[in-house]
Order: structure tokens, then C-alpha cells, then sequence
């Protein structure tokens, strides 16, 4: 199961409480107050790691508790410190304060771990109280309480290259294609209700992860069909890859305007992720069809198809539009760094698909550490 969204109550520690003694012992006239300080209540950590990949760990906890200090003892004893707790989430976890709606942690760095609540002071005991004018001091601090907060932890999918396009355009099926990922598939819409990661490898030593994500519809960024839940978790890819139906009853251009205008709407940032365009399920055509298809849709979106992909070719009776020799990473961010049409089922391009998105998304994360 894949959970994206736990609401959690979170507490730390309590301090345990300060010790009220005094020195009784044989030989030892007027011993004095002895009583030890209380110990510091548990903190509360988040802790990443990616070595867990979904939220589902969480679920049905209601509420998660650091132990509280002990209380101190006699003889100048100090109590106990509360045994801390960790939280291990997923990198790309927001933790967000259920009450004000403020994001308090975004976490994505492997490794980080983040105090998230300290744990309350443990309490003073009496022996601290003793002065000229008290020297049988009977009072000692109660420990501190501890820190309460209600929390949502929202789990943004971290992928190179999220897939983008309405229900039933065939995302999972090119998945499922190209990935270890095995998702359902079938021939109705949102068939998909969960994000589904996989990785496509390309050789023996590189790959890359690619997000299957729920289909999109008009005024998704409205909320409606799963509308925000859709969109969140392509918050953090770098690259999308916007799947365009051949054979839907929509036009392809108004498929491909459609998702654009949401994400606008979603997001500023997300608008100007670099993406490139799949258009999918040509084997209900002839490759004349096909040919027409494509070039009636090129010329609609403005770009001109006057180049192949660049490493693995798509099949030349195929018309195709990419870059010979880089995927042009400083192109107007609203121009596709290419156009292929493909057919998961019939395995048309798939492997054009698979290298060309591998030599896209490393350009990218090139682009970005210059």
C-alpha cells in the first residue's frame, strides 16, 4: 500500500521531577537536603532514510510519545533521561502543523536527522534550595511538561521523470514496459489511484526512477477528481514526461494545453520543469496515420520536426522531433525537448523512449549542478 498523507499527534517527554530527601545516616549529624534533580524528558526526531519508501509504517498510529525523565533520588542521585524517539520517513516527507497549516520540516536529504521536539527539563531537587535562612528546605521544581503537536506528514514522490497525461492515456502500461514496477492495468479510467515508482535501467550501471502518477483532468488544480493529490506528487521531479492519447476523443493539442494550464495553475515552479512529449498508443494506426498525426499536432504546438532523438533513433518511418546532438536544456520553458510517438504495447520506440529520457534527465541534473 502507499500512504502519501498520516495525521500524527507527537509528543516529547515530560522532565521527571525533582527529589525532596535528606541525609539520614548513622554518625552523621545534620546530613542536609540531598534530593537529586529530575531527568530530562525524551526528545522527538525525524529521521530520513531511503531504505523506506512509503509513510505506510505510521499508519494507524495515533500518537507517538517520547519516554519521560525519572523522577531524582536521594543522595544527589539524578534521574533517568527519557529515551529519545525517531521517526524514520522517506526523503521527500513535509511535516506540516495541523493547525496553523505552516510547513514546518521538508525533508530530503538521506541521513538528516532533525530534533523535531525537545524533551522537557527535568526538575530541580531540594538539595538546590538550601540557603542561611532554609537549611530544611521540603520543596523541589517539578520537571518541565513536554511538547505536544499535531502534525500531517505528506510524502511528495521523489522521481527523475514523473508521467503526465489524462486517465487511460497508458502510463502504466509504459511503465510497466520500460520498469520493474508492475502496476494494474486495465481499460478504464483511474485505473491508477496511487503514485507507483520504478526504476528503468539502461545499462548495467546507470538508471533512473520514473513516478506512474494518477490521471490528470481538467481543473485538477481546483481539486477535482484527485485534483491536489495528483499534482503534489510531481512537486519534486525534475523532468516530466507528458503522455498525449492518439486515440482519445480529445485533440491532442487540447490535451497537451490542458496539463499545461494546471500545472501553471498548481505551481509557478512546476510549470518550468523541462519536459518532453510521448504520444501514445499508435498502433491503432497506420504509420501514414501516425505520420499525419504527429505532424498536424507539431505544427499545432509551434515546433518543427527537423531532427531525430539523439543516441537510439526512433524508428525513421516514425516521425520523431529531439536534438542531434544534446537535448537544448536552455530551450523556452514551455517548448518539449522532444516529441516521440511510441506504443508500450507493441513495443513501438520504447527503447528510443528509454534512452533518449536517460540522456534528458541526466542533461538536466547536469544543467543543475553547473
Amino acid at each position: 500500500m502507499f500512504v502519501d498523507s498520516v495525521d500524527l499527534m507527537i509528543s516529547s517527554g515530560k522532565g521527571g521531577p525533582g527529589s525532596i530527601s535528606f541525609w539520614t545516616e548513622k554518625f552523621v549529624a545534620n546530613g542536609g537536603p540531598d534530593g537529586g534533580d529530575g531527568g530530562r524528558g525524551g526528545s522527538v526526531f525525524f529521521k530520513v532514510d531511503n531504505n523506506t519508501d512509503t509513510l505506510s509504517g505510521l499508519r494507524g498510529r495515533v500518537h507517538i510519545k517520547a519516554e519521560n525523565g525519572r523522577p531524582g533520588e536521594g543522595r544527589k542521585c539524578y534521574g533517568r533521561k527519557g529515551v529519545d524517539t525517531y521517526i524514520t520517513v522517506p526523503p521527500g516527507t513535509t511535516v506540516v502543523d495541523q493547525e496553523t497549516g505552516e510547513e514546518l520540516f521538508d525533508l530530503v536529504n538521506e541521513g538528516d536527522v532533525i530534533m523535531f521536539l525537545e524533551g522537557g527539563k527535568g526538575g530541580l531537587g531540594n538539595m538546590h534550595f538550601k540557603s542561611s535562612s532554609n537549611q530544611r528546605p521540603t520543596y523541589a521544581q517539578p520537571g518541565l511538561p513536554g511538547i505536544t503537536k499535531d502534525v500531517r506528514l505528506e510524502m511528495k514522490l521523489i522521481a527523475d521523470v514523473g508521467l503526465v497525461g489524462y486517465p487511460n492515456v497508458g502510463k502504466s502500461t509504459l511503465i510497466a514496459t520500460l520498469s520493474n514496477a508492475r502496476p494494474q492495468v486495465a481499460n478504464y479510467e483511474f485505473t491508477t489511484l496511487t503514485p507507483k515508482l520504478g526504476v528503468v535501467h539502461m545499462g548495467d550501471y546507470d538508471s533512473f526512477m520514473m513516478a506512474d502518477i494518477p490521471g490528470i483532468i481538467e481543473g485538477a488544480s481546483d481539486g477535482k477528481g484527485l485534483g491536489l493529490e495528483f499534482l503534489k506528487h510531481i512537486e519534486r521531479t525534475k523532468t516530466l514526461l507528458l503522455m498525449i492519447d492518439a486515440a482519445n476523443y480529445r485533440e491532442m493539442k487540447y490535451q497537451y494545453e490542458t496539463l499545461l494550464v494546471e500545472l501553471q495553475r498548481y505551481s509557478k515552479t512546476l510549470a518550468t520543469r523541462k519536459h518532453a512529449i510521448a504520444i501514445t498508443k499508435i498502433d491503432s494506426f497506420s504509420v501514414e496515420e501516425v505520420n499525419v498525426l504527429t505532424q498536424t499536432f507539431l505544427d499545432d504546438i509551434g515546433i518543427k520536426a527537423n531532427t531525430t532523438l539523439n543516441k537510439f533513433k526512433a524508428k525513421e518511418e516514425y516521425i520523431s522531433y529531439g536534438f542531434e546532438q544534446d537535448f537544448g536544456v536552455d530551450l523556452p520553458e514551455n517548448e518539449p525537448l522532444f516529441v516521440l510517438p511510441i506504443s508500450s504495447v507493441a513495443h513501438i520506440n520504447t527503447e528510443a523512449l528509454r534512452y533518449s529520457l536517460g540522456n534528458f534527465i541526466k542533461s538536466v541534473k547536469e544543467e543543475d549542478e553547473a
